[in-house]
């Protein structure tokens, strides 16, 4: 039989009675509890101020009294204003995050008749979101019988049936969401709205889930907040276990995954619980799925709708109830019609399927999560760092514009402040510092190396955002040739060498030269590696 936990205040006057046997002529709703013939209570938590310590020391002994396997756990917590909600409320919070909870193995009641009508407020809220992970206690008197025993009974907290006080929790669900995006204030609406579904599917139900899209697009940091939300709200207690399925390769997956027995096979010297078995109770992230092997996939089928599986060289299967996260950058849907991934996994792994989108389709959230990765900065290496406004807005310039390719989406962003913050020994990141990151995370993303310059790096990010896509690639092909080219003219006769052969007369040079000119730039700004931009003209050549 599971034990049951009681929760409540102390009733300064409802429990309150002579100190004689008189008070057995009385209902006290904390005692009564425990007189219950079809109640059995193995603890009961006891919340009081301490201007009613005696009231408590003699309510818990008259507990023992007549229920001597309960134990009274006597908490105290004051208030400066007992009706004072946010106080209430908070302390209230801090108490339920404090404590214990394991509701694998115990039940809890949360008894909400003595107190103030705030504190019983607070009580209903914080059970209703699971901060208390019990169900709601209501005693009161009875006409008939023995007056001290009184009567009980379980409020049902089925909210669904109450649509009229759905928007009581608007906040607490505000609250959750805000969490799952690591509490950047993003702006990207499909986004956001993808959170928000996430956050109602990561509460309300142990199904797998399903995340899928580019690499660094965030599915480890989400699945990581999913773990967290689930603990805080005391749905799960154990381990956030995440597994990388393209590090397991032939014969080690099945031991890694499943675990093995000593002596399964030549090096086995000792058993091994495996990852399945260490998520018990907990969360299992499951990253880069797809590259999974058949057989494996086939005992993960197994592992989630039955929560069993056999560890290798094992005779008898092992138990693991664990909730299913699993990422991927690949389609499964043409990994399934290529007969590289199971159909009956990807139908198991389908219910909840989310798409997170790149960087690059989020370019309103970079400012945000530059806030934020600034943060990061200073969290991790102990100094801030800012930037200063000029500094700031050239960045964004460059980072919301085309040309900005973002291929390993927040990767790239994280790894581009830390160079700036780390350059800046000041404390502040300043426009040559930007310069120098747009520059470098331009040739980044073309490939160039040895500080080969294109046009963002030339033109900056401003005039670079300017340029149509189609001239943007026809500009670094002219680029790359004046780099491998000697001379002005040299360069003329390389790029016009058709067209030159249907003219008499010919200046390739000053073709070329003309075609610098309408991006601001020269010879010399162009000829050598890396050359920074001296003409500093508009895009038009004005």
């Amino acid at each position: 039989m599971r034990s049951l936990t009681v929760i409540g205040f102390l009733g300064s006057t409802l429990d309150a009675a002579r100190f004689d046997p008189s008070r057995w002529d009385k209902w006290r709703p904390t005692v009564s509890i425990c007189m219950q013939e079809d109640l059995r209570v193995d603890r009961f938590v006891l919340i009081h101020g301490s201007q009613h310590q005696r009231l408590a020391e003699f309510v818990a002994q008259d507990i023992c009294d007549v229920s001597p396997e309960t134990a009274v756990s006597p908490h105290m917590m004051d208030f400066d204003d007992a009706w004072d909600f946010e106080e209430v409320y908070g302390k209230l919070l801090d108490f339920a995050r404090g404590y214990p909870f394991d509701p694998d193995a115990e039940d809890y009641l949360v008894h909400i008749t003595t107190g103030t009508h705030v504190a019983q407020i607070c009580l209903f809220l914080l059970t209703e979101a699971r901060y208390l992970p019990g169900r709601l206690l209501q005693t009161q008197t009875q006409k008939r019988g023995p007056r001290s025993l009184g009567k009980w009974a379980v409020i049902d907290l089925d909210l669904s049936r109450y649509d009229s006080i759905a928007t009581r929790f608007a906040e607490a669900s505000a609250e959750s969401t805000s969490f799952l995006k690591r509490g950047i204030n993003t702006r990207n609406p499909h986004f956001n709205r993808m959170i928000e579904e996430i956050e109602q599917v990561a509460v309300r139900s142990r199904a797998p889930i399903l995340l899928m899209g580019p690499t660094g697009a965030g599915k480890s940091q989400l699945a990581r907040k999913v773990h967290e939300l689930k603990k805080l709200r005391h749905q799960i207690n154990g381990p956030f276990v995440e597994v990388n399925c393209a590090t397991l390769k032939g014969d080690s997956a099945m031991s890694a995954l499943f675990g093995h027995r000593k002596g399964a096979f030549t090096g086995a010297v000792q058993d091994r619980p495996g990852l399945l078995r260490g998520a018990d109770k907990g969360l299992l992230f499951l990253d880069e799925i797809g590259e999974l092997g058949l057989d494996e996939q086939a005992m993960i089928l197994r592992a989630i709708e039955e929560g069993r599986f056999l560890p290798v060289g094992a005779d008898s299967e092992v138990k693991s109830e664990f909730q299913l996260l699993a990422g991927t950058n690949r389609n499964l849907m043409n990994e399934v019609a290529a007969g590289n991934f199971r159909d009956d996994l990807f139908a198991r792994l389908n219910l909840w399927t989310f798409f997170l989108p790149g960087l690059a389709e989020r370019r309103e959230d970079i400012a945000p999560n530059l806030d934020y990765e600034l943060e990061r900065f200073a969290e991790r290496e102990g100094t801030r760092v800012t930037f200063n406004r000029e500094a700031r807005g050239r960045y964004l310039a460059f980072a919301e514009s085309p040309s900005a390719l973002w291929k390993g989406n927040f990767r790239d962003l994280a790894a581009s402040v830390t160079r700036m913050a780390t350059l800046s020994p000041t404390g502040r990141i300043d426009r040559a510092a930007v310069d120098l990151e747009v520059s470098r995370l331009t040739r980044l993303w073309s490939g160039q190396e040895g500080g080969e310059a294109s046009h963002g790096s030339l033109l900056g990010a401003e005039m670079a955002a300017e340029i149509d896509p189609f001239d943007r690639v026809q500009l670094d092909y002219v680029l790359e040739t004046c780099r491998r080219c000697r001379s002005l003219s040299e360069a003329g006769r390389t790029l016009f060498a058709v067209s030159r052969k249907q003219r008499k007369s010919t200046n390739d040079a000053d073709r070329l030269r003309k075609y610098l000119a309408r991006f601001g730039m020269s010879w010399d700004d162009v000829s050598g590696p890396g050359a920074p931009l001296r003409m500093g003209r508009n895009p038009d050549g004005n």
